[in-house]
């Protein structure tokens, strides 16, 4: 066992703040938007450290942050792999990434990162690919490589498989939808060693951390914005492979899918996409042409907010905790504009934020799109 406090008053004064930022990132219900919101809250990942016990209770159900132990456990762990974490606020962070709504607030590398700021295209479709379907996309990645390019999937069977062979020898990029040093599926474990020694494997989830349904479209949205055009060879209707072209459309990329024959339901998603305005794709010029237009997409302006953060001391939590139950009174499983409740409860907006804030580290609400929000059942 190592002494903790030591351990800890051994780190510079940068990678203490480093610390309590995956302390912050790691900790249970807390996602990109709301890290940024606890930012703006309180000033700075340690301020926040210091108020959440207290913030959340006053949300109604206390809870802590990710013990210390456990993130330098989990950093003990990458560094016997050969892993690293970078944070969203590091130099080497993909702009690209940055620029999305929710970027990862972290990612664990493990391979070269350099590769994390070419230019990069993503190709993702069916897991269970026709032979041509993975034929011609291993093609595809192969001279799309040739060109300079890095190939970024997703790493799993089928058309991702194709995409990372065939751009192996030039350089690929595998985003995770686990920890690190979760192989998903098994067979790619050859694969997933090969990526690591000429290529990069990518994660935003902790060391450990066992892929599951939820977090495949996260592990996409990821694959769409560090690319600056994404793919599509095969698909269903219901492919998670529509999920990554949705989020690239959103984010700003374009999108691009090969034809299919009518009868052949993998034909379907690359069709319908084709349908309501994708780019048809017919070999490797059409995508070139496509990517030699495109122009990066800068990462959002900050305008600088003036508001004094409030730290531990100073901060109402009473205040906050009967502006909170006053709120949650208020709402429903239904989804409500936040600016229609604080209306109707005669609260200031930023009194009702910093409530909602509150209510929602502690799990009792959600927030939706279009700025609502609503009562998650207890």
């Amino acid at each position: 066992m190592f002494d903790l406090a030591k351990k800890h008053n051994a780190l510079s004064s940068a990678e203490q703040q480093k610390l309590s930022y995956l302390r912050l990132a790691r900790t249970d219900r807390i996602g990109p938007i709301t890290f940024e919101k606890l930012l703006k809250q309180f000033g700075s990942a340690e301020n926040a450290i210091e108020a959440l016990p207290e913030f959340s209770k006053a949300g109604g159900k206390r809870f802590n942050v990710r013990p210390k132990e456990a993130i330098f456990n989990e950093l003990e762990l990458n560094r016997k792999i050969g892993a690293s974490i970078i944070t969203k606020n590091c130099d080497n962070y993909p702009e690209q990434l940055r620029a999305i709504d929710g970027a990862p607030l972290t990612l664990t590398l493990r391979g070269n990162p350099s590769l994390l700021k070419e230019k990069q295209l993503g190709i993702v479709g069916a897991r269970n690919a026709s032979l041509n379907g993975r034929k011609l996309t291993t093609k595809i990645a192969d001279q799309m490589g040739l060109e300079g390019l890095v190939i970024t999937s997703g790493m799993a069977r089928g058309i991702d498989t194709a995409a990372h062979e065939g751009a192996l020898a030039h350089g690929t990029i595998a985003v995770l939808a686990g920890g690190i040093d979760q192989i998903y599926p098994k067979e790619n474990t050859k694969l997933y060693n090969q990526i690591c020694e000429q290529g990069l494997v990518v994660a935003e989830c902790a060391y450990g951390t066992a892929p599951s349904a939820h977090l495949f479209p996260r592990r996409n949205r990821i694959v769409s914005g560090l690319s600056q055009a994404v793919l599509v060879v095969e698909a269903t209707e219901r492919s998670g492979s529509l999920i990554t072209a949705r989020l690239a459309g959103e984010q700003g990329r374009d999108v691009m899918a090969i034809p299919g024959y009518p009868s052949d339901p993998r034909a379907a998603g690359p069709n319908r996409l084709i349908r309501e305005g994708a780019i048809l794709v017919r070999g490797k010029d059409d995508i070139l042409e496509v990517l030699n237009s495109f122009r990066s997409i800068p990462a959002p302006a900050v305008e600088e907010d003036t508001t004094p953060y409030e730290s531990a001391e100073n901060i109402s939590f009473s205040s906050i905790s009967e502006t909170s139950e006053t709120l949650i009174n208020q709402l429903t499983t239904q989804a409500i504009g936040i600016d229609e409740l604080l209306r109707s409860c005669h609260v200031s907006v930023s009194e009702g934020q910093s409530a909602i804030l509150a209510l929602e580290v502690a799990g009792r609400i959600q927030r939706l799109p279009g700025n609502r929000i609503c009562r998650i059942e207890e």
